[in-house]
């Protein structure tokens, strides 16, 4: 018999839908996109002055535009184009403006916004909860790339490795001091962060991004996880914790034995080289300062308290560490109270000294950190005589370049033992400057810029990107310190910054490098930084074999920016444009001076990472392989986190015990399964029942070994189901299993072990 078998082949046919019209920069949005319960707003321009409008670059939208979803064109919304301030140019852009609100669309998804009577679209950009993730990642990565001292590899350096810079000859391993560079005077000053585009560090310019990393932290712990793909990924402490550490380590080796703080390590001129391990240059270290102390000072005692609340033991224990540099500071500030009046003598690179106010406000900022860890009177008092010194309370006027002082004292104002009249002086002072300040809330409830982002003229200055996130900040401080319960305005008031960061900006440029694998299609593409420098291979994201590193933040709009005299001629832009135009994508040395645009900074990227960790969502991890109470990857959170009827896995390093240091309580539905071989422990140290299982819940717990010092291990009102669990008695001061109206089934083998 004969049989014939019919074969039919199926073409999978993958059709790629054409998206209508073509990308116009006009049509400005956050390239990333939008969580979904902030405000949206599409800003279309038309300019009046600058070089677009030299350009003849004009543009006119037409009265309706739309929403339209990616993947297949369909329009989810449409809406009118309003007219900014009745057709106005806005004097910091030279732009007639336009706004398209589409807060409506909250459905998660990729879009763009369309305009059909122009046949323009804008780029790309996704809404959902999550949709900042991966920049926050990106961004914290910067830091790693910053390492002093340390080698780049695969497969954490991607296309960026490099070996461990300035450890050579006369280098950090061997750093003399800058005035007398004999082998007596040689210390051990390697680690830290590069501080910019060249190789150099100095205590007083790691103070703002020390206390912005520190304090993002303190305040959002839960959204800090540990897969950033560091070296030090995985190992249960949140990834940026980790990164803090490279650059605390190195500001302990600066301290001296009497508490004293050494001011920098850096070269005497002005030379690097591409890759930092290729720079061979003698690096020298500044004298000790009162200015240096004061800032470690007050880094020390914030970043203790990040540390304190990880939850891990030997962060925790670093804690500790933290704060005996930060009393023995503090101790040599009292013995010596003068200020520093440091001359920068032998060094060709930046002076980092601080005058005398900025000096009194960091030991101010020091004793609110000091207090907040010790709940020493000692530190109150000083605060209590020293906080009407400070210029926002002084002037009553808050903005963007006192922010470590202004987030201190709003510290300090709900510390639950600090002197009350103080902090409602403190609190009083905020609310009124924000109320009738004319850069926060009149500026929003004016729309005094028509790309949201607003700060006053003169503050777009080198580095303006700084400032700029500093100033989300400050509007986002409303809602972090419970100052008004009209939280949406001042969200979607800080959400406009991190907008005109992401591209809501009049060049429609994302105010991160190499930014193309994350969603940016107008990315900035050179930056100046010795290792990323013009004519080598990571000059340029696009012609260059590499291009620098991804998530750099460039250093933003500079009006006042001028090439070296010796260059001939303007350089257009960033020349003889408005401020909000006043920027180039580039990353020429001298005599272009491209730094005073482009150059990025330590403290730019701690501004901008603390801004947006505040919009980043809390992930839910349901593997866990943190054996911590508390903190990221932690039991415990992921039963918090965890939806109905989820399996939360265990998969716990070797020989390690889960702690539980106070009662747990299951209040869902939830599978616990061990996912390795064997039983996996948990130890429980309660006064009281370790685990309390609500009524209602089904709890199943799979291949689990209890030990306790507690009265319960576990106490039941619920349903519980145990499968292959042994539970040892030991410690245990009455039943290791109570039912409290719950039932209790077993299944495989249980053992109980007296």
């Amino acid at each position: 018999m004969r049989n014939t078998i019919s074969i039919g082949l199926l073409f999978l046919v993958f059709q790629i839908i054409a998206q209508p019209g073509t990308v116009s920069e006009h049509l400005k949005v956050d390239q990333f996109g939008y969580p979904p319960d902030v405000q949206k707003i599409c800003v279309i321009n038309n300019p009046t002055a600058g070089f677009d409008f030299e350009a003849g670059d004009f543009y006119t939208p037409g009265a309706t535009l739309q929403v339209v979803k990616a993947a297949d064109n369909s329009i989810v919304m449409s809406g009118p184009a309003v007219a900014w301030h009745g057709g106005a140019s806005y004097d910091q852009s030279g732009d007639i403006v336009w706004w398209f609100d589409f807060s409506a669309v909250t459905t998660p998804g990729t879009y763009f916004i369309y305009d059909p009577l122009n046949a323009k679209r804008s780029f790309t950009f996704d809404i959902r909860a999550d949709v900042y993730t991966e920049v926050l990642k990106k961004s914290v990565r910067m830091f790693y790339y910053q390492r002093s001292g340390f080698a780049k590899t695969a497969p954490f350096a991607y296309d960026w490795t490099d070996g461990a810079s300035h450890l050579g000859a006369q280098q950090d391993l061997d750093c003399r001091l800058v005035t007398n560079p004999v082998p007596g005077t040689s210390k051990q000053l390697q680690g830290g962060w590069f501080d910019a585009g060249d190789y150099n560090k100095y205590v007083n310019f790691a103070y703002e991004p020390i206390h912005d990393l520190s304090l993002a932290y303190i305040e959002r712990p839960e959204v800090w996880t540990d897969d950033y793909n560091i070296p030090e990924s995985g190992n249960g402490i949140p990834d940026l914790l980790d990164e803090m550490k490279w650059e605390l380590d190195w500001l302990r080796r600066m301290q001296l034995a009497n508490g004293s703080m050494l001011m920098k390590v850096s070269v005497t001129d002005f030379s690097a080289a591409s890759p930092p391990s290729a720079d061979s240059g003698a690096r020298r270290y500044g004298p000790a300062q009162a200015s240096a102390t004061r800032t470690a000072a007050s880094m020390f005692a914030i970043a203790a308290i990040a540390y304190n609340l990880s939850g891990h033991p030997a962060m925790q224990l670093y804690a500790d560490t933290l704060e005996q540099a930060a009393r023995k500071a503090w101790y040599w500030l009292i013995a010596n109270p003068a200020y520093s009046y440091y001359n920068n003598a032998g060094f060709s690179s930046a002076n980092p000294e601080m005058n005398e106010y900025q000096q009194s406000s960091a030991q101010v900022g020091a004793a609110v950190a000091l207090f907040a860890l010790t709940d020493s009177i000692t530190y109150r008092n000083y605060i209590d005589d020293h906080y009407d010194e400070m210029h926002p309370i002084q002037w009553g006027f808050w903005y963007p370049w006192e922010s470590i002082i202004q987030d201190l004292l709003l510290y300090y104002s709900v510390l639950p033992n600090g002197t009350t009249g103080v902090k409602n002086a403190i609190r009083s002072s905020f609310t009124n400057s924000m109320n009738n300040s004319g850069h926060l809330l009149p500026a929003i409830n004016g729309t005094s810029c028509a790309y949201r982002g607003y700060m006053s003229n003169g503050d777009n200055v080198w580095g303006s990107n700084r400032p700029r996130g500093h100033t989300g900040s400050i509007f986002y401080n409303v809602i972090e310190y419970n100052i008004s319960g009209n939280t949406s305005v001042y969200r979607n008031a800080a959400m406009g910054y991190i907008n005109f960061l992401h591209g809501v900006n009049p060049i429609s440029t994302v105010m991160l490098t190499n930014m193309y694998d994350d969603g940016a299609e107008k990315p900035a593409n050179e930056m100046y930084h010795s290792w990323f420098a013009h004519g080598t291979n990571y000059d340029n994201a696009i012609t260059s074999l590499y291009g620098p590193a991804p998530g750099y933040q460039p250093g933003g709009f500079n009006p006042y920016f001028h090439p070296d005299p010796s260059f001939s001629g303007d350089i257009v832009p960033p020349e003889l444009q408005p401020s909000l135009k006043s920027y180039k994508d580039w990353n020429t040395s001298w005599p272009e001076n491209s730094w005073e645009i482009t150059e990025t900074s330590i403290s730019n990227q701690g501004s901008y990472v603390k801004l947006l960790s505040r919009f980043v969502s809390t992930p839910c991890v349901k593997t866990i392989t943190n054996a911590y109470d508390s903190g990221f990857g932690t039991l415990r959170q992921a039963i918090a986190c965890a939806n109905a009827g989820d399996t939360i896995k265990l998969k716990l390093p070797p020989n390690t015990t889960l702690q539980l240091n106070s009662q747990l309580v299951i209040n869902k539905n939830v599978v616990i399964v061990n996912s390795l071989s064997g039983q996996a422990p948990l130890h429980c140290a309660v006064s009281g029942a370790g685990i309390q299982i609500n009524g209602g819940q089904i709890v199943h717990l799979h291949n689990l070994s209890f030990t306790g010092a507690c009265t319960n291990i576990i106490q039941n009102q619920g349903n519980l189901h145990l499968h292959h669990v042994k539970f040892d008695a030991t410690g245990v001061t009455s039943n290791v299993l109570k039912n409290l109206g719950g039932e209790a089934r077993v299944y495989g083998v249980v053992e109980l072990k007296e």
